[in-house]
């Protein structure tokens, strides 16, 4: 290609010279991703409907972290990881090995062909089935998440460690440091190979050779990819705050400071709000494919110890591009009047979601008490969540751990004890209940739900749990819950009279079908589209354990029927505050929530 075609002279010089590749770039970007998201889309469907078939010909409708057990153990199971894993690959072909190649091509003027980009990505797959590969994929996909550096897919942007995980972590100075060790040698490990894709994809290096040019690369030029980065991030944060001034704060600004009725305020409100998401939204397909082009740039700069050159495309005329934009426009003011005509209903001002206090009280008394019960009862709490264990000889008792050493300074766990060595502990001063007494507490005032735990959480435990509710008649103020599921599913076959909820953090399939009434969901995987569909088949969601204040609100904001937390007045406080709310804010929390 002529140099004349290249932006690396005085024709075009300052923040032009930097722009332009990528402002040329945008429209053969948005059509890859337009492209690729619906192949992915209809990769998942496929996988997901595969998966299916398997865990029903298991006798299955899901996998999750309290029934996963038979996935090592059969040939169903087996296929499933062997699937999901090849899958991994297929993935990161579309999501970005194609990203990479097309970066090459639009900065160094080579035709452009999303098929072709496509089908070089494919070809790359080979090059990763090995040891090193198959350490390459791991790592993108689940250990660049967590650090929140490098490139990752989008399957597992979001892929995070459990709450009540990290929880322990960061309670325990021992873990912590040994968490924090773990995510240095990954950040070390990431930092030095980030070349590595583009060693494999764009010049055919095996995995080795390209892990160590990335490491020389990186050695050498450590200090302006620093300083590139820094800038790229500025430089999109500039446009990002530019975008939102300029479409949503200044409209809306404009909405509440001239003199109108309420009734079109709310109006303008919709429509701006809805057309800055929109945009956002948008602006969001760009993100990850123009910091890859960033990064494609730097490397083969470093390799070339020269400047990069960047060739001019003559403009084009993209009449697609207007016809969307009068498409998005019409849609937005459909929406617009219809959430306007239906607004107390889509964006409700009152939250109905109640407010549970994790064992026993939560933070507002001793745990696992009836003086903690009563606490959360007296702070607005619409339910408790306790944890009752077996003794040496028969009885049930409340208590969260294995043993009562954090509770009472005892080493011994409920099952090594008697009833009446239990009662001679205390927890703050307040004595150990049995199962009986926080019935009797909670009956006519509150919902109970009773996790059976610990290792005496067998079907002896069930069988007990359930007579004693009865002899309480507390069927209907009673949920008995559990990390197992095996436990809740007998416990749903054999009395179907009984209210059971499963407690979940990870989950695979058709969860919404599993056999229960309530579905626990850890904070993370509560979204607004799983908790739909478990209200599709008519199953009840509970959140644990939300105890920050935003989570709190944005859960409060959402269709879940329970939230457990720890904080119960503040999450009862945030509750009271909501009937305070704007109608921007009304919308805001509602689009968050999405």
């Amino acid at each position: 290609m002529e140099k004349e075609k290249f932006i690396n002279n005085e024709k075009v010089k300052g923040i032009q010279k930097t722009l332009l590749p990528y402002w040329q770039s945008l429209i053969p970007i948005f059509q890859y991703q337009l492209i690729t998201k619906i192949l992915i889309a209809l990769w998942l469907l496929v996988l997901k409907k595969f998966f299916l078939l398997l865990l029903q010909s298991k006798g299955r409708v899901s996998v999750t972290s309290g029934d996963f057990a038979f996935i090592f153990t059969s040939w169903q199971g087996i296929l499933i990881i062997l699937t999901g894993l090849l899958s991994l690959f297929v993935y990161i072909a579309f999501d970005l090995n194609a990203k990479l190649i097309l970066s090459k091509r639009l900065l160094m003027g080579e035709p452009i062909s999303i098929r072709r980009s496509i089908r070089e990505s494919f070809a790359s797959i080979r090059s990763f089935l090995n040891l090193r590969g198959i350490g390459i994929v791991l790592y993108i996909t689940l250990i660049a998440p967590l650090l929140g550096f490098g490139m990752c897919i989008s399957l597992t942007k979001d892929f995070y460690i459990p709450t009540f995980i990290t929880s322990v972590i960061q309670t325990t100075p021992l873990y912590r440091l040994g968490y924090s060790a773990i995510m240095l040698v990954f950040l070390i490990v990431g930092v030095a190979n980030m070349f590595i894709l583009h060693g494999v994809v764009l010049e055919g290096m095996p995995v080795k050779e390209a892990s160590r040019e990335s490491e020389r690369l990186v050695g050498k030029y450590w200090k302006d990819y620093l300083k590139q980065n820094i800038l790229y991030a500025i430089s999109l944060f500039a446009v990002m705050v530019c975008v939102v001034l300029f479409v949503l704060v200044i409209p809306l600004a404009i909405v509440y400071i001239l003199p109108m009725s309420e009734g079109a305020r709310r109006v303008f409100t919709i429509l701006f709000v809805l057309t800055g998401s929109l945009l956002s939204s948008f602006a969001g397909l760009f993100v990850t494919p123009l910091y890859v082009m960033k990064v494609t740039q730097l490397y083969y700069t470093y390799r070339d110890e020269s400047k990069m050159y960047y060739p001019v495309y003559p403009p084009k005329k993209h009449p697609v591009i207007l016809s969307g934009i009068v498409l998005i426009l019409m849609i937005v003011t459909a929406a617009t009047f219809f959430m306007n005509r239906y607004f107390d209903d889509i964006f409700p001002l009152e939250s109905t979601v109640g407010i549970i206090a994790h064992r026993g009280g939560g933070n507002e008394g001793p745990e696992n008490t009836v003086a903690g019960l009563e606490t959360a009862f007296e702070a607005g709490a619409y339910g408790s969540e306790i944890d009752i264990q077996r003794t040496k000889d028969g009885f049930y008792v409340l208590n969260h751990d294995n043993t009562f050493e954090r509770v009472a300074g005892d080493s011994r766990s409920p099952a090594e004890m008697t009833l009446d060595e239990v009662r001679t502990l205390s927890v703050n001063k307040e004595p150990v209940p049995t199962f009986e007494e926080m019935l009797s507490a909670c009956k006519g005032r509150m919902i109970l739900f009773a996790e059976l735990k610990g290792s005496t959480a067998d079907k002896q435990m069930a069988d007990d749990a359930v007579r004693i509710i009865k002899e309480y008649g507390m069927e209907e103020e009673c949920v008995m819950i559990s990390l197992k599921y095996d436990l809740i599913d007998y416990i749903e076959r054999t009395y179907p009279e009984m209210q059971t909820g499963f407690l979940t953090f990870v989950s695979f399939g058709d969860t919404a079908a599993l056999n229960c009434d309530y579905l626990a969901l850890e904070e993370e995987s509560a979204t607004s589209d799983t908790i739909k569909s478990i209200h599709d088949q008519n199953k009840k969601v509970l959140v644990w354990t939300a105890n920050e204040e935003n989570s709190q609100h944005h859960f409060l904001c959402t269709d879940a029927d329970g939230m457990i937390t720890d904080n119960v007045i503040q999450a009862v406080n945030i509750r009271q505050n909501l009937s305070k709310r704007t109608d921007l804010d009304r919308i805001i929390d509602y689009l968050l929530g999405m």
